[in-house]
């Protein structure tokens, strides 16, 4: 099964170098960022952007464009909701459906911010780190709140650990899948009730196999003596180094001005009010 999400990359390039806990708030600053970006000019930069970014990781196009793949259901039903519900001058009519100039412009802005935000987030949390990388930010960037007993490596490995089993589990899906239709399964035809009922042949399994690998790694991180996070020492401990500063200061930069256009420049110098 194609799926991007806990998949690593390998490759030799400036985001896979990147410190992780400065790609890790990267990525939730382009979260924040990107549903604050309305105008068309706004979107096409970030777009050239991300373009960009994809270009500098060395990561193939079409696996990060692979990565909005479970969204596009998502995207499509809020394009749908947009046109249709939101009040503007009418395009077309039939019925108690009226699609409208203004709904059709927020669709595709809504679809378009979902797909930026997937594509991005992946990028820097899945495609150029590895699970045990950003694992390790994530524990770094918690760890001031282990002063008010706050299990900071615990959270970190769940994380890290859910991540890595999400391609696991989605390929273990497509085998059973592959099995139960080779059995006179069929999971593509009949009604809603009749797909739903074919799904529990392959749920079951799923879970018991799942039960299966969790108790495989369970077992894997006690026979290597695992203890939880305290007195546990790092082969690479992570260390800021000035190209990190400098990679996490220009993106700040160009979030700032993304925003900067957004509120402060008119559309009118470029066409686009």
């Amino acid at each position: 099964m194609n799926i991007t999400l806990g998949n690593y990359y390998p490759a030799d390039s400036i985001l896979h170098r990147l410190d992780p806990r400065v790609k890790l708030l990267a990525a939730l600053t382009v979260m924040i960022v990107i549903f604050f970006l309305n105008s068309p000019l706004t979107l096409l930069l970030f777009a050239l952007g991300l373009i960009a970014g994809i270009a500098a990781s060395r990561v193939p196009f079409k696996l990060v464009l692979r990565s909005v793949r479970p969204v596009i259901f998502i995207a499509t039903f809020a394009f749908l909701i947009n046109i249709f519900m939101t009040p503007g001058t009418e395009l077309w009519s039939l019925g108690p459906l009226t699609i409208t100039q203004q709904g059709l412009l927020v669709g595709i802005k809504m679809a378009l911010r979902l797909f930026f935000l997937i594509m991005t987030t992946t990028l820097l949390m899945t495609l150029t780190t590895t699970p045990l990388e950003m694992a390790d930010a994530i524990e770094s960037l918690l760890r001031p709140l282990e002063k008010i007993r706050f299990p900071s490596h615990e959270l970190a490995m769940m994380m890290s650990i859910a991540l890595r089993f999400v391609p696991t589990l989605a390929d273990e899906t497509a085998r059973i899948m592959k099995a139960q239709s080779s059995r006179g399964a069929d999971f593509d035809t009949g009604g809603l009730i009749k797909r739903a009922k074919g799904l529990v042949t392959v749920l079951v399994p799923l879970f018991v196999s799942a039960f299966k690998r969790a108790e495989e790694l369970a077992l894997a991180m006690e026979s290597r003596c695992y203890r939880g996070g305290s007195g546990r020492t790092k082969l690479r401990e992570l260390k800021l180094r000035p190209s990190d500063r400098w990679g996490g200061a220009v993106l700040i930069l160009i979030c700032a001005a993304l925003l900067l256009i957004e509120y402060m420049v008119p559309l009118g110098w470029f066409g686009l009010a």
